[in-house]
């Protein structure tokens, strides 16, 4: 079980409605990206971080290594922004700049002000996404959008596509491991081969395997639901007010901001 999914299950806010998670962590998500604001993506990474390690009692190094993947794609995004190229001497603010050969190599003060707005923005974004994950399994997701009336068949498919991410990890360690028994990642040559063949295998292992799940679903006569959610979650007030209570210091604090 991956351990995103394994926390999903055991953690503390488990029996809270998905429904009250969802809004509290879209609400925090689109606020921060619609506001652009440093401090309120500042404020939002704090308060989402505080419901995941105190309220969902995730452990705070699982946590940190967590933010260690989207991070690194965070700080190389970055770099790519701070850093500019160019055949001529630059006509824009710039903070350095050097000169290699014919090619000018420069850091730009609008390239500074971009890569410190999207880094807090990102920083929010991953948060809530996590609050949302780390705390609410997928049935209890697909739960919410049964209540809310959506689409069948979009429901469907997130539970499918959920189910063969399990499949395609499953796939592919037993691939790796196979190919590592037969000392298929020893030299760089047989490494890039080795990668070529899993990859190859994999997607034939999970095109297959698709294909007979879609048989075994039309022999058992498969009516175009493939589960029903026999978990059933009540709504509380004191969370409410809670997320109520959140929403409106959020608010409060922008407008105060704009205001000064």
């Amino acid at each position: 079980m991956i351990l995103i999914d394994q926390y999903a299950y055991i953690n503390r806010l488990n029996h809270v409605h998905p429904f009250e998670k969802i809004t509290f962590s879209l609400f925090f998500l689109l606020f921060s990206i619609i506001t652009k604001d440093v401090c309120i993506s500042l404020i939002t990474f704090i308060v989402m971080s505080a419901f995941i390690l105190s309220a969902a009692k995730i452990p705070f190094s699982i946590y940190c290594k967590l933010l260690l993947l989207p991070g690194f794609f965070l700080l190389t995004s970055i770099t790519s922004i701070i850093f500019s190229f160019t055949t001529t001497k630059p006509l824009l603010e710039y903070y350095a700049i050097w000169q290699i050969s014919s090619l000018y190599i420069f850091i730009g003060k609008t390239s500074i002000v971009t890569a410190y707005h999207l880094f807090f923005s990102v920083l929010a974004s991953i948060s809530c996404l996590y609050f949302l994950t780390l705390t609410t399994p997928i049935s209890a997701i697909t739960y919410t959008m049964r209540c809310l009336k959506m689409p069948l068949i979009f429901i469907e498919l997130c539970e499918l596509t959920y189910r063969f991410i399990f499949v395609f990890l499953a796939s592919m360690q037993q691939i790796y491991e196979a190919q590592q028994s037969r000392l298929g990642y020893q030299r760089n040559t047989l490494w890039l081969n080795s990668v070529a063949l899993l990859i190859t295998a994999l997607f034939r292992d999970v095109f297959w395997r698709s294909k007979k799940l879609n048989e075994a679903m039309i022999s058992r006569c498969y009516n175009e639901e493939i589960s029903n959610n026999y978990v059933t979650y009540t709504f509380n007030k004191h969370n409410w007010i809670i997320i109520i209570i959140s929403m409106i210091g959020i608010i409060t604090i922008y407008i105060g901001r704009k205001l000064i």
